[in-house]
């Protein structure tokens, strides 16, 4: 009995470290931690106060903490700190006061457009250059600088303000006496922490109300891990009575340079009033950003703040971000910038190169600079704000905000979506769904008849039978009932679930495990009857119904780890002093585990089709010699010096691990966020090619993938998972290349192995696959994803996630978008765009995105196409007046042009749509267009409307020439005049939509250059105007202006009319 007793006590320690171990099983940290099970003393070894609750005293780690990179810090508990330390603000700011004026005008002057008409501007200084007024070349770069300038200020106002919320939410300060602004949390302060409530800064963990010490934190946040985590408060400040006690501390605490590992931490403490210092590992640190878990609340003291904590540190600084639209428009001015340079060289060339020849170049390149026309920058700029306002407006995807106002047009030319699960696709809210024991399963309704056979004989006859009728007549009730309570009691027991009383009332039981899986099945049990009231790591006790008790002894417990995929336990019945090996695990381990059956590889195969997360769940009757040969090989297993967890299994796999009798199976649903499954089908429908990326096991990622519909109905998921050797990864992605429409499953390990050693073939097999899930993700994984995505495919990529693991690479997209999640805003503040929830994303894309794109593409052509065709009636003009660099039309009627004739329409294209929404939801095949060859600014169109806006002006030029027989006050009068109208009747003709605002813009325009025809007698002849010969003249010219370019476009929208035309029947 002594042996036995000192075998418990050595085995409880070791299942302690073994479930630590389980929480990070596939980290890379694992090798550091089993050492950690090495220094558990054996069986008969004297254990010191310090050392009984696992903790190695302090000199067995000095070497440790000295060889950590960076310099060690010392804090002083309770008292004033040696140096000063981050501030524990958080900033998703991209500039500050200093930095803001010169990097945006970097950010405007790097692109040729706007250097080019800074070149322009400046030009006019020089007396021999000066062409009109002055203000023409000034005032419309200065006020797209203005504009540009204003929204990237407001744009970062809003960051800052949604930082200043989340810097302001308040915390418990207990060393401060009082509650304190997450912004204001300093290094040394001892924070009094709660259920549910974010830790605002990293901090190793004192004490809890638990009188184990140990805490549950949720990490999905950070890590993007479902499974809770099981903290362990240091046992040198657990063992004092009080908070008073915790604050009457003298000591100092040592802890290793800021790293961005999570898995990875060394320190110590050393109180004044004990001898031995107590080292402190990643079981005692909280990092930032991640929540409490537990019921019981937890004091901690802070060891890093801001930029210094773990979450920051994986975190990549935000990049300015610049819109496709802007690079396609950036080179077609580059086009349009060389064209005008030979039109000008032509010109010069035809009078004859002179002295002054380079005079005249300058001048003709300043007289063509409509060619690439400043106001096509204000009027993007003004229309970026109108659709971020719209997108903000629209009260079906409410609570929407737009943080990055310069880029709404790359919503509507997204093709590879890459997002997270964990908060985005799922609630990480399980529910169990359905029992199978063999011939009858149990959904829905029939979850009654388990709860009737729990608690005594069902009466219902709902019971659902995968076998013949005759089978299931066969199999009693009886019999059933036996099995069905055997399923439900190993699954109260096979567990590693905590039961705690609810703060607010002791007759109300919480419950807190490492997963969320244990805790939905241990919830289920409580309602059909078998509760779990009772646990520690020695025992166990459950309640059937109101007064029936079972007591466990607990003699061994088997935590889950990514290599094993199963959980055993060995518990002792007290009545009936049974000793019962209860294991459950994945299907594809367990069923060489359990004994011969033939139905389990079906069922399993049904419930995965169904997207629920599967368990087999087997046990063992154990005789006292049985266990006694176990405990005997376990025991001295347990002591080797080397391969001691390898040398473990092999005796639970030999004594234990084989001819279960097979229980049952369990269906678990991890529920979807709202619409998921119809919002994927939707956007795959739009031809985006959508990833996942998750920092869950493989298993989960797998259920997800199916259960969301990410991976179609019977579509074959290719598993690559710890890929170490290249002859392996070469047959993977041969595989790959012969099977094009599968899907991939890669876990981060295998991820980083091909990028490492095969990147290029990797990258060019998976960006063919229709769906790519990769788990086991770190965020800098995530964000590498991205990076390789965008520059392998030069395609638009969204990224979307919820939590602060995933801003690296919401920062690393074109377009990233942040759902606020239930536990922090990180996402969220850190996003291109904020939403609710990944059900926003159908019409964020596929109608926002596609009417700002192809808006914004219209209203460049239209713009390029005004100022095309005034230069092609400039040049008209030089032609005539024997190629010198003699202006056509002075600096009043150039302004006019440009500004209040003709924008105010140009600017209402922004409310033009050319389908009703209902249309553009119903068909995204029509989002798909846009990124498959049909684009809405593309070198063709650019083409088609040079074309157009170079007939126009020869037209305009050589009809009025006609008509007015070079007199040259009428000929500017009607040209100019026609240039006006044949303007605003193109803009008219593309229009979509008949919106009031878009007419009255057009009207508005037309009367105010009617109105002030009377001031521009310096340039009209103003008492031909009102004639007769006037009106018809420029009638004329205009009907020859747009006669043929109206009838084209009928032509063509009859013959080969746009899809969305056929949908929406106006073809």
């Amino acid at each position: 009995m002594p042996r036995r007793s000192t075998i418990s006590a050595s085995k409880r320690r070791r299942d302690i470290a073994l479930h630590r171990l389980s929480n990070r099983a596939s980290r890379e940290s694992d090798l550091a931690e089993r050492d950690e099970l090495d220094d558990l003393p054996s069986d008969g070894e004297g254990i010191g106060d310090d050392t009984s609750s696992g903790a190695p005293l302090l000199n067995d780690v000095t070497h440790s903490l000295k060889a950590e990179s960076g310099v060690t810090r010392t804090l002083t508990l309770n008292g004033a700190q040696q140096r000063s330390y981050p501030s524990n603000a958080l900033s998703n700011a991209k500039y500050n006061f200093v930095t803001f004026l010169p990097l945006t005008l970097f950010e405007q002057f790097k692109y040729f457009f706007n250097l080019y008409f800074l070149l322009v501007a400046l030009s006019q200084l020089v007396p021999a250059l000066r062409i009109g007024l002055l203000a023409t070349y000034v005032v419309p770069l200065a006020f797209v600088l203005a504009v540009t300038m204003a929204q990237e200020a407001l744009d970062e106002l809003v960051r800052r303000r949604r930082d200043n919320e989340a810097n302001a939410e308040m915390f418990d300060v207990v060393s401060q006496s009082g509650l304190t602004a997450a912004r204001d949390i300093k290094v040394g302060d001892i924070l009094r922490l709660h259920k549910d409530r974010r830790i605002p800064a990293d901090a190793i963990l004192l004490k809890t109300d638990d009188s184990a010490g140990e805490a549950f934190i949720r990490t999905d946040q950070l890590d993007g891990e479902t499974d809770w985590k099981l903290k362990v408060a240091c046992p040198a400040t657990q063992q004092l009575p009080d908070e008073q006690a915790i604050l009457d501390l003298d000591g100092e605490l040592k802890a290793g340079a800021p790293i961005k590992s999570i898995h990875e931490f060394s320190g110590s403490l050393t109180l004044r009033s004990q001898i031995a210092g107590v080292t402190l590992t990643v079981d005692n640190a909280l990092w930032a950003n991640t929540v409490l878990a537990s019921s019981a609340s937890v004091l901690a003291v802070v060891v890093y703040t801001g930029s210094e904590t773990r979450q920051a540190m994986n975190t990549s600084k935000a990049r300015l971000k610049v819109g496709l639209l802007e690079l396609e428009i950036n080179r077609l001015s580059k086009m349009l910038c060389i064209f005008t340079l030979f039109l000008a060289l032509v010109l010069v060339a035809l009078h004859g190169f002179g002295s002054s020849w380079y005079v005249d170049i300058t001048r003709f390149l300043i007289l063509f600079s409509t060619i690439v026309p400043i106001s096509l920058r204000v009027n993007l700029d003004l229309a970026k704000g109108v659709y971020a306002r719209q997108i903000e407006n629209d009260a079906s995807i409410s609570e929407t905000v737009v943080r990055t106002s310069t880029i709404p047009e790359d919503l509507g030319r997204i093709e590879y979506l890459l997002t997270d699960k964990t908060g985005t696709l799922t609630r990480n809210d399980m529910e169990m769904k359905k029992l199978h024991v063999g011939t009858v399963s149990f959904a829905g309704e029939a979850m009654d008849d388990v709860k009737a056979f729990v608690l005594g004989e069902p009466k219902s006859s709902t019971i659902a039978t995968t076998g013949t009728p005759q089978a299931a007549a066969r199999a009693s009730r009886r019999e059933i009932g036996g099995r069905v309570r055997e399923l439900v009691t190993a699954l109260a027991v096979c567990h590693n679930v905590t039961p705690s009383h609810s703060l607010d009332s002791t007759d109300t039981l919480d419950y807190q495990a490492a997963s969320p899986d244990e805790l939905a099945i241990v919830k289920w049990t409580s309602t059909i009857g078998l509760t779990l009231i009772g646990r520690d790591r020695t025992s166990l006790k459950l309640r059937r119904g109101a007064n029936d008790f079972q007591d466990y002894e607990i003699l061994h417990v088997f935590p889950f780890t990514s290599d094993t995929k199963r959980m055993g336990i060995v518990v002792r019945e007290s009545s009936s002093g049974q000793i019962i090996f209860y294991e459950k695990g994945a299907d594809s381990v367990m069923a060489s585990i359990v004994a011969a059956n033939d139905w389990l590889d079906e069922e399993v195969g049904n419930m995965a089709r169904e997207g629920l997360r599967t368990l087999v769940i087997g046990r063992k009757v154990l005789s006292e010699g049985a266990y006694s040969a176990f405990l005997d090989g376990f025991g001295t297993a347990s002591l080797a010096l080397h391969d001691r967890e390898s040398a473990v299994q092999q005796v639970v796999a030999s004594h234990l691990e084989h001819n279960l009798e097979l229980l049952g199976l369990t269906g678990v649903e991890d529920k979807l966020q709202e619409d998921v499954k119809r919002s994927l089908e939707f956007l795959r429908n739009a031809g985006i090619r959508i990833w996942m990326l998750t920092g869950d096991k493989v298993e989960t990622a797998r259920c997800i993938a199916v259960s969301a519909k990410l991976v179609s109905r019977g579509q074959f998921i290719r598993t690559i998972t710890k890929l170490d050797n290249a002859a392996e990864a070469t047959t993977e992605l041969e595989w790959l290349r012969g099977k094009r429409d599968a899907a991939l499953l890669v876990d981060g390990t295998s991820l980083q192995y091909l990028l490492d050693n095969f990147r290029d073939p990797f990258i060019d097999v998976v960006l063919q696959l229709p769906a790519v899930i990769c788990c086991r993700c770190s965020p800098t994984q995530k964000a590498e994803l991205a990076i390789l995505v965008r520059a392998a495919t030069g395609k638009r990529v969204c990224c979307i996630g919820d939590g602060g693991n995933d801003v690296s690479m919401i920062q690393a997209a074109d377009v990233g978008i942040g759902i606020v999640g239930k536990e922090g805003r990180q996402a969220s503040l850190a996003a291109d765009f904020s939403v609710l929830g990944f059900s926003a994303l159908p019409k964020l894309l596929v109608w926002h995105g596609r009417n700002s794109y192809k808006r914004s593409a219209k209203l460049a052509l239209l713009v390029i196409h005004r100022g095309l065709v005034i230069a092609v009636c400039q040049t008209v003009y030089s032609a005539i007046s024997r190629f010198t660099p003699t202006t056509l039309y002075g600096g009043y009627l150039m302004a006019g042009y440009a500004t209040i004739y003709t924008m105010a329409p140009v600017f209402a294209l922004v409310l033009d749509t050319d389908l009703d929404e209902s249309l553009a939801l119903r068909y995204p095949e029509l989002y798909h267009e846009l990124t498959s060859g049909r684009a809405a600014l593309s070198s063709a169109k650019f083409i088609v409307w040079a074309a157009i806006a170079m007939y126009q002006g020869a037209a305009i030029m050589l009809t009025t020439l006609l008509v007015t027989r070079d007199r040259a006050e009428r000929m500017v009068a009607i040209s100019f005049t026609a240039l006006v109208a044949t303007e605003l009747a193109t803009l008219a003709l593309e229009m979509n939509t008949l919106h009031w605002g878009m007419l009255a813009s057009v009207v508005a325009s037309a009367g105010i250059y009617v109105a002030s025809i009377p001031f521009l007698s310096v340039e009209f002849d103003l008492s031909y105007v009102p004639t007769i010969a006037f009106f018809w003249r420029t009638s004329l010219v205009a009907a020859v202006a747009l006669a043929p370019v109206y009838v084209a476009r009928v032509l063509q929208r009859r013959l080969r009319p746009a899809a969305y035309r056929k949908v929406a029947g106006t073809a």
